[in-house]
């Protein structure tokens, strides 16, 4: 089955763990001991999460002498970010016409009409 890009990279970013882990690589480079610390899960639990976001293209691995620094990568994110943003746009679009709707409501209450 061949999935795009996008539809990977959400998939990514659906579990929390690995949301997590993204979130710490934006600090800088990590172990996979340090990336493992902060949970409560196996590390062939920890190796799976990377694996899964190392196939996403949003981390790498790279290799220095005893240890494997994982690192992030955020051009699938950009992806994500371009596409959300047509949604964003929406929305305070959407925001707007709403804002002047309840300010055109406001003013009929300051301003009774007279029927008679």
């Amino acid at each position: 089955m061949v999935t795009d890009r996008l539809s990977t990279t959400f998939a990514a970013l659906a579990d929390p763990t690995r949301r997590a882990i993204l979130a710490r690589l934006t600090r800088g480079e990590a172990t996979v001991k340090e990336l493992a610390e902060p949970f409560s899960i196996s590390g062939p639990a920890i190796s799976k999460h990377l694996r899964v976001l190392e196939q996403a293209g949003l981390i790498s691995r790279g290799r220095d002498a005893q240890w494997r620094p994982c690192r992030l990568e955020a051009a699938p994110l950009r992806e994500v970010a371009a596409f959300t943003e047509e949604y964003r746009r929406f929305w305070d679009e959407s925001y707007t016409r709403l804002d002047a709707y309840l300010q055109l409501l406001q003013d009929d209450v300051k301003e009774p009409h007279d029927d008679h």
